[in-house]
């Protein structure tokens, strides 16, 4: 027998810890263009790419990712030397690599097309879709993730195309509380996606840890009104937008290039994968801005959850503050550093005075009430 597929894992009552952020990530380290956010790093820089999905993996991710988002001919960089099919076959090595040696799930991501509203045809649009699955397809990947789509009937479609694998296949919305780019509800698109075929439903980027959470929320309600059960699933933004538009942070006047004041702590991702957790939500990972220690902290929050399994980094992680127990007993200035509570109350400071996103608005808007929670 083979190994448990995902479904056999979640149906277990395991908690599937995802990775997190690539091409924001890889931006930052000097391999990827803000503004393309395509993967042609994968062949560049195939060192880089295979780096990073180590760190997850040792940060305790049970999922392997392929670099392959927003890999569409149309999208290409001008000037890119690679072909879609070529990133993806790179990234599709890479993601099989990393599986074999660390034993995770090898999950290939199927973006929105970028050309719906001007493909009205449904044809048209599941060609697209069907060219970047077939290379997933042939390179036996476990999981097919419809991620980042802003419109339902483009997920639906993307569905329908993802479900002829074969395979397992989430669905994810990139979307607020307000629904997707036309209005649609987010009850309503949970509802849809469900009804499509994908066994996980949920959301990813765009949008930070509370915001996302109160979407998942409201999303299990319905799926619950209308007796649907799929396993929920949620990769939020790294970055607290509170004053995000329709667009979350991509609205922000920091994005892409000066967000790290607004990204969140290792004890925020921990607070997040618990309420996560609490929910219902049995996938959990990162998106945009998720660094390897925001998804190894996850996994440490969730020990008791796991089995009271650590991941390989917590090595050099006091995940459990014994350190900074003894510390605080001896120096003054380490005082509540032993605490979990403590850690979790913080308010946490950029440093800049009038940095908050209340005391600067130039378009204010109304204010959600997941921005207040703590």
């Amino acid at each position: 027998m083979g190994k448990p597929n995902i479904l056999e894992r979640l149906a277990a009552g395991e908690v599937i810890i995802g990775d997190g952020s690539y091409a924001v990530t890889l931006e930052k380290r000097g391999y990827v263009k803000a503004g393309s956010w395509t993967p042609e790093a994968a062949p560049e820089h195939p060192g880089a790419v295979e780096q990073l999905a180590i760190e997850f993996s040792r940060a305790g991710a049970d999922v392997t990712q392929t670099f392959s988002f927003w890999c569409h001919e149309k999208s290409l960089p001008k000037g890119c030397k690679y072909s879609c099919d070529e990133i993806n076959q790179v990234s599709c090595d890479i993601a099989k690599k990393i599986a074999k040696k660390y034993g995770t799930i090898t999950a290939g991501g199927l973006s929105q097309t970028g050309n719906f509203a001007r493909w009205t045809a449904k044809e048209d649009v599941q060609k697209d879709l069907r060219r970047a699955v077939n290379i997933l397809v042939k390179n036996d990947i476990d999981l097919i993730i419809c991620e980042y789509f802003r419109n339902i009937k483009e997920m639906e479609w993307a569905i329908e195309v993802a479900l002829e694998t074969g395979k397992p296949v989430a669905a994810t919305m990139c979307m607020g509380p307000t629904g997707d780019e036309e209005g649609v509800t987010v009850g309503e698109c949970a509802i849809r996606m469900a009804k499509a075929g994908a066994q996980l439903v949920g959301v990813n980027c765009l949008f930070d840890p509370p915001m996302l959470l109160e979407v998942i929320k409201d999303m299990k309600t319905s799926l619950d009104l209308f007796n649907l059960k799929p396993y929920l699933m949620v990769q939020p933004l790294g970055f607290m937008c509170p004053d995000g538009g329709s667009y979350g942070w991509v609205n922000l006047p920091e994005f892409p290039f000066a967000c790290e004041p607004r990204q969140i702590t290792r004890w925020e991702a921990r607070k997040f994968a618990r309420e996560a957790y609490d929910m219902g939500v049995r996938y959990i990972g990162g998106c945009c801005g998720f660094e390897p220690y925001h998804i190894r902290a996850i996994c440490e929050e969730l020990r008791d959850i796991r089995g009271r399994k650590i991941p390989e980094s917590s090595d050099k992680s006091d995940y459990d503050l014994s350190t900074h127990k003894e510390l605080e007993s001896k120096f003054e200035r380490y005082k509540n550093k032993g605490s979990e509570q403590w850690w979790k109350d913080m308010a946490p400071s950029t440093g800049r005075p009038m940095s908050t996103p209340f005391c600067r608005q130039t378009e204010p808007t109304c204010v959600h009430r997941a921005i207040f929670k703590k």
